[in-house]
């Protein structure tokens, strides 16, 4: 156990998740559920099976370091990294890895989003040391694949081929890695039954993301290279702050797992995986009334509508009738309606709302 280490991605900022979300205090940091922990914080817990507090690092922006160990008091400072500029998860990964490998070449790495519900706890251990196992004596790029149950557009996809590369059956090879497809083929590939989905979720050995780096992204993988000496020491934070913004803006998605021969899938029994990215994923996770609105605040009366999502503070009353498939989030004093449809354009709205009202409101 003491060669696992996990990444847990920390940096958006859930701009799909406004009004409730902000930059200044993004999704990962709410207790979007209810449940009196924030999606960091069960993030973290989590992995705690899977191995010990001082292997856990938070990769974040650096505006938010100082809220994850707020929220996370069990780690230490040097536990958090922060990123001086958003580049999109290739570098954020590779700069991590690069920071475990000075304390242990031999380290097996988990990276994780720290936005996704997960609910079966027990399961999810199984499917993690599964992974685990494979890593350690294998050069393989893994990802956990969810098998899928629509059509959804905002996904990667992963075919894999039928025969098991392992003892265990539920290792596959995977032949194709597809980020987001459009609908036509998203339908296809539902259909074709060989496909999952790709959870976000990877595990590998530091020697095999090191080896996938310096094939597919040699020059994020040179940059941070240079900084061998300076990992773990005073000097790192300001060698990130020189060479951060030098990195491609790119996805671990594009850079390495569409372009790698030597990535394996495992197919994840079902633990309740969801991604949590939108106001409509949260929709499917949370209890239900009677016409199946969901309705996270006490102080919502709803008549005459149906298949609602609402989330409302506590302290605000609202009254609504005669709606059926909306959004209703107030949150910040910010109110939005939106139809469930449509969620897709709530970034476009952020964006309409910093240019026309500055950045209060997000």
């Amino acid at each position: 156990m003491e060669n696992n280490y996990c990444v847990i991605m920390a940096g958006g900022i859930g701009s799909r998740f406004w009004p409730m979300s902000r930059t200044a205090y993004p999704k990962q940091f709410l207790d979007i559920l209810g449940t009196g922990r924030t999606l960091l914080q069960q993030t973290f817990d989590r992995y705690l099976n899977a191995c010990p507090t001082e292997n856990i690092y938070i990769v974040t922006n650096a505006l938010y370091v100082d809220l994850v160990l707020e929220q996370l008091p069990e780690l230490k400072r040097s536990q958090v990294l922060g990123e001086p500029a958003r580049r999109n998860t290739a570098p954020c990964i590779a700069y991590a890895c690069h920071k475990i490998a000075r304390l242990n070449p031999n380290a097996n790495v988990i990276v994780a989003p720290s936005d996704h519900l997960i609910l079966n706890q027990e399961a999810f251990d199984e499917t993690i040391q599964i992974a685990l196992n494979y890593a350690a004596s294998n050069d393989a790029l893994i990802t956990l694949g969810i098998k899928p149950t629509r059509p959804d557009t905002g996904y990667g996809y992963i075919q894999f081929e039928e025969e098991s590369i392992a003892d265990d059956s539920r290792i596959k090879r995977v032949k194709t890695f597809t980020e987001k497809p459009s609908l036509d083929i998203a339908q296809d590939f539902l259909k074709s039954g060989d496909f999952y989905w790709n959870s976000g979720m990877f595990i590998w050995s530091i020697s095999s993301i090191f080896k996938a780096l310096g094939t597919h992204l040699p020059d994020i993988h040179k940059l941070f290279d240079e900084g061998d000496d300076k990992y773990n020491t005073e000097e790192e934070e300001s060698f990130m702050n020189q060479v951060y913004p030098m990195c491609q803006n790119i996805s671990i998605d594009y850079g390495i797992m569409e372009k790698a021969d030597n990535v394996a899938v495992v197919l994840a029994a079902d633990f309740g995986w969801s991604d949590l990215g939108t106001w409509g994923s949260l929709y499917t996770h949370v209890n239900k009334d009677e016409h199946n609105n969901a309705v996270i605040g006490n102080n919502a009366m709803l008549y005459n509508s149906s298949n609602c999502i609402v989330n409302v503070p506590n302290d605000k009353l609202v009254v609504l009738q005669g709606l059926d498939d909306y959004i209703v989030v107030e949150s910040n004093n910010t109110l939005l309606v939106c139809k469930k449809e449509d969620e897709q354009k709530i970034k476009q709205f952020v964006n309409d709302v910093r240019l026309s009202k500055g950045d209060t409101f997000v």
